[in-house]
């Protein structure tokens, strides 16, 4: 079972030039791809149900794939890139092949979940182009061209091609044996963080065939926005809610609103935004813990099989459907009561929260089997 390490790292002024500069030809490489997929795709599909008026004269050409993008890539390191609307050069020839080829293949993923779907057939809105608060990762896929080349206490020097030599705070010593498969470099509002895809050969995958549901060994769990409630289990325990979201609403109003009143392209604004970034970091990272805390206290139950509840948080998240009377005029339909029960439902990410107890139970040898919110645990599914 593939583990993955976070640590922040401290690149010097140097390796930040050059990792924005990363970022950069990225995120255009990203998006030029993406603009190609598009134009393929305006060109030559055609609709079922009515005949186009207006009819591409060009030749029809091959599906832009993950290979056929992925041959560009030593082309245009032989010069520098113009970007059209901006003049800008960009030196494709200054990022590690690794991290150009995997941002081909997300882009990959990206389009052919908007066109095909994936195994079960569900498919996902157009991708959108990245901006410079969108693009914000980058992922050295080659574990093989990353050394360690010493480790000190609490910090770690990694070597990471075409960067260079960077220094990790370590929060936690990599396991003997730990096989390092791949390697990526977030910007985040605080700083620079460095995730460890780690491959232990020994440990083998979980497989879950083995765990029989029993009334002794299940727990049941109700997802619950009742005051300051987040779970109650089977056994009649309540688990109390954080709400990180709604404890810091008014900071976070108060810091968006100072910066809504600067200039736009103002230091003082970019000062603030940088604020209100950081506020929301604080959130997202207090709900995290809470939701890893809560997950292994279910766990340490000794519990072999939780049914959580099988929620349909986009439509629980929804907005009302407007209301109109015979005049044509807008009736109340509710919607502004409805935005605060969406406010705590997001708030809750439930979602989040019983992904990371699948991972955590199947860790300790439990599954986890969601469950239709109107459906009953009955004796089909539970051994005596």
């Amino acid at each position: 079972m593939k583990t993955t390490f976070q640590d922040r790292f401290y690149p010097d002024t140097k390796h930040k030039l050059e990792l924005n500069e990363w970022l950069r030809i990225c995120r255009y490489w990203y998006n030029r791809q993406l603009g190609d997929r598009f134009d393929w795709w305006e060109m030559n599909r055609t609709r079922v149900d009515a005949c186009p008026l207006v009819s591409s004269i060009a030749d029809l050409r091959d599906k832009p794939n993950f290979y056929a993008q992925k041959k560009q890539l030593p082309i245009l390191k032989q010069d520098l890139v113009k970007v059209w609307h901006s003049g800008e050069l960009l030196d494709f020839s200054r990022v590690d092949a690794s991290v150009l080829q995997e941002v081909s293949q997300r882009v990959d993923k990206a389009f052919e979940r908007f066109t095909v779907g994936d195994s079960n057939g569900n498919k996902s809105g157009s991708p959108r182009f990245k901006s410079v608060a969108d693009f914000r990762t980058m992922t050295f896929a080659d574990g093989k061209a990353i050394k360690i080349s010493l480790i000190r206490k609490d910090w770690m020097f990694i070597r990471l091609p075409k960067l260079g030599v960077v220094k990790v705070r370590m929060h936690r010593e990599i396991p003997e044996g730990f096989t390092i498969k791949q390697v990526s470099v977030t910007k985040k509002a605080d700083g620079w963080f460095m995730q460890m895809m780690l491959d232990p050969p020994t440990v083998p995958d979980f497989v879950p065939d083995g765990v029989i549901p029993t009334w002794d060994n299940s727990l049941g769990m109700d997802a619950v926005l009742n005051e300051d409630v987040y779970l109650a289990t089977s056994e009649g325990e309540k688990i109390p809610s954080l709400k990180p979201l709604r404890k810091n609403q008014a900071k976070l109003d108060r810091i968006s609103t100072k910066r809504n009143k600067r200039k736009r392209g103002s230091k003082a604004r970019r000062k603030l935004a940088k604020r209100e970034a950081k506020q929301h970091q604080r959130i997202a990272r207090s709900r995290k813990d809470f939701h890893y805390k809560t997950a292994h206290k279910l766990v340490r139950t000794g519990k072999k099989v939780f049914f959580p509840e099988d929620l349909n948080l986009k439509g629980l998240t929804k907005r009302n459907k407007a209301k109109q009377a015979d005049d044509g005029t807008f009736l109340p339909n509710g919607q502004s009561a409805k935005s605060g029960l969406n406010k705590s439902w997001t708030d809750a990410a439930f979602g989040n929260f019983f992904k990371k107890l699948d991972y955590i139970a199947a860790k300790a040898g439990a599954v986890v089997i969601p469950q239709k919110p109107a459906q009953r645990v009955n004796g089909s599914l539970l051994s005596e």
